[in-house]
């Protein structure tokens, strides 16, 4: 129940070590109100209690976790909301007492476990790199010498001079990130904070967090992109309600993870939860959409590299002349993964009611849970019939086992080796 800075009991390349992690929490306020006062008024007293028994509505919100970190290393966490992540994180840096267990550390901390934590809203940008640098441990002396460069790697333009409450979250990363990376710490700890940041400074902090790391720095980062874990770290720790699954290397981890996230979020229920249906001809209407697998078979799960086909079913009061029909696949980003368009004349004319399908023999794109679109315009893409916008639920799995990379698609790649005939 200890968290310590040490610097004997560790080895040289350490600098974070989790031993036996346990912490509770109370879910009835008062009650645990009551069991603080108790607790506080028996380690006065000296008095002994069992802190790993749980007493009426206490649960472990983390239970016998166990990892370490190595300088120049960085460390991903894994694991669905409400597993303990941000819990295991706001202990390290020492925010939450362990209630049993050890954590020993080596190095200044800086923390990013929170969207604009530390800043005061009222404060100017500039007032603020001193007030957080501070809090993170740094003197005012190292504050003005890394002053201009946080300033620089923030780029936040005349902003720096205006009320932190006037910032968007993106800029509020951007300044919290640039104070943190600029700290002199020797580990940073960041929760998700780089979600809410645009590409080009995602980018620049990926730079920035190699530079880090070559300089003997080390990173727990907490994300649920797993593209941003793959890319960024060596070695994951995954857990899962309070309890540490498996660690080890990033690819063999990440992989599981998916896989165990696809079948635990998989339900027959082919509709998605982003749906939204929109109908601008009353004389026209998508009446039923099927997914089916190779024997024809309607589902919504279907197997990376297999085919798909899509039947949509129509109803139409008038001739639809040159039919447009569109189909997307987008990630839970609403990054488009996959788009298909029919070419005007393809199809013919729509009256009354009848099928249209899309077939795709072979579909290889990463194991997920896709949302897909399916819209119907006339003549021209923009002239919209009606339009199922992110409507229906695709689950693809890997049971091909298929080579998983850190890319989108599998295209089924083969390596040869050809030498020059001296």
């Amino acid at each position: 129940m200890q968290k310590e800075n040490v610097k004997n009991e560790l080895d040289s390349d350490v600098v974070i070590k989790v031993e036996g992690l346990h912490k509770k929490f109370c879910r009835n306020l008062r009650r645990s109100m009551f069991y603080g006062c108790l607790d506080v008024t028996r380690d006065m007293f000296g008095i002994s209690r069992d802190r790993g028994k749980l007493r009426r509505d206490e649960f472990f919100a983390l239970e016998n976790v166990s990892f370490e970190v190595k300088k120049g290393e960085a460390f991903g966490i894994i694991g669905q909301n409400g597993s303990g992540k941000t819990t295991l994180l706001r202990i390290i840096n020492g925010i939450f007492p362990p209630d049993r267990g050890k954590i020993s550390v080596r190095g200044r901390i800086g923390a990013l476990i929170a969207v604009g934590a530390g800043f005061h809203p009222h404060m100017t940008g500039r007032e603020n790199i001193y007030l957080n640098g501070t809090i993170l441990g740094m003197t005012k002396k190292e504050i003005n010498d890394k002053f201009r460069e946080i300033i620089d790697f923030a780029d936040i333009g005349e902003f720096i001079d205006a009320p932190v409450s006037t910032y968007s979250s993106g800029m509020t990363v951007r300044l919290g990130f640039a104070i943190a990376i600029h700290s002199n710490s020797e580990i940073l700890l960041a929760d998700e904070v780089l979600a809410v940041g645009d590409l080009n400074f995602a980018l620049k902090c990926y730079r920035k967090i190699a530079e880090y790391r070559g300089k003997g720095g080390a990173i727990i980062l907490i994300s649920h992109n797993m593209h941003m874990i793959r890319h960024l770290c060596q070695k994951v720790v995954w857990i899962q309600n309070g309890k540490m699954i498996n660690t080890g290397d990033v690819l063999e981890m990440c992989n599981k993870y998916e896989e165990v996230s696809l079948n635990k979020d998989y339900e027959e229920n082919n509709i998605s939860d982003n749906a939204k249906i929109l109908n601008f001809d009353d004389s026209f209407k998508i009446s039923s959409v099927d997914f089916l697998d190779s024997k024809d078979s309607k589902t919504n799960k279907f197997i990376s590299g297999e085919p798909l086909k899509i039947r949509i079913n129509f109803q139409s009061k008038r001739s639809i002349n040159n039919p447009i029909f569109s189909i997307s696949l987008l990630d839970s980003e609403g990054n488009i993964i996959f788009e298909s368009y029919s070419k005007i004349g393809e199809i013919g004319s729509l009256l009354s009611e009848g099928t249209v399908e899309f077939l795709t023999e072979k579909l290889s794109i990463r194991p997920n849970i896709y949302d897909c679109s399916i819209s119907l315009a006339e003549g021209e893409l923009l002239n919209k019939i009606e339009w199922h916008e992110r409507a229906y639920k695709v689950v693809f799995d890997n049971k091909n086992n298929l080579e998983i990379n850190q890319g989108i698609i599998f295209p089924y790649p083969q390596w040869i080796l050809k030498n020059k005939i001296k």
